[in-house]
């Protein structure tokens, strides 16, 4: 993640580099534009002034993305919450800095923002990604046998999280390898966390079978 970040932009630095050469190179040529240059620089000051101020948003965004990509508080691949959007860095350019959400969008960033505001990442120290699902019993069910049920899978680590007058929230969560494998991994665990409900209403009902199932 640290090489690919750094390399995507030294390439496009490199890119931009090279443009700008062969079209000054071509436009020497030409005497006409040799002249223009001379005016052109004589008023640099000026010009440089003025371009300055017209581009100040776009090459801020630009240096942004520059330190972005040295210091590398996010990396392309990393899971990040930013602004309440939480995805997959999907890239980082020299200006814009791109979000892929679980549900299929891209989300622009400047690299401006970036870098001045607060950024969660959650894959920066460990790869792996927490996930955890959120499910409610009804009051009278066992919480106890609930929370050992789902806790028989592997990797599984299930814990009473909430207690009110209608029911009781319990959640499960499980670790995935990396960040495009936390949708599966979350899909999965729902799955297995109500396959084992079913279990536990299945239970319930053999000790009583005139009771209504939950």
């Amino acid at each position: 993640q640290v090489a690919s970040t750094r390399l995507r932009l030294v390439r496009r630095l490199l890119y931009a580099a090279i443009v700008v050469l062969g079209v000054a190179l071509a436009l020497a040529q030409f005497a006409a534009v040799k002249r223009l240059a001379t005016g052109v620089l004589a008023s640099s000051a000026v010009l440089g002034i003025v371009v300055g101020f017209a581009a100040r948003q776009t090459l801020a965004n630009a240096v942004a993305g520059i330190l972005l990509a040295v210091t590398q508080p996010i990396r392309i691949g990393d899971l990040v919450t930013f602004e309440g959007t939480t995805g997959t860095v999907d890239d980082i350019r020299l200006t814009y800095t791109y979000i892929a959400t679980g549900t299929g969008e891209r989300y622009v960033v400047p690299n401006e923002r970036l870098a001045q505001s607060s950024v969660q990442n959650h894959t920066l120290a460990d790869s792996r990604v927490r996930v955890e699902v959120s499910l409610w019993v009804p009051a009278d069910t066992d919480p106890v046998r609930a929370v050992a049920l789902l806790g028989r899978d592997e990797g599984v680590d299930a814990k009473i999280a909430d207690v009110d007058k209608d029911g009781v929230r319990i959640t499960a969560s499980a670790w995935a390898r990396n960040a495009p494998e936390r949708g599966a991994v979350e899909a999965g665990l729902r799955a297995g966390c109500l396959a084992r409900l079913r279990q536990l209403d299945e239970e319930s009902r053999d000790r009583d079978p005139d009771a209504p199932p939950e």
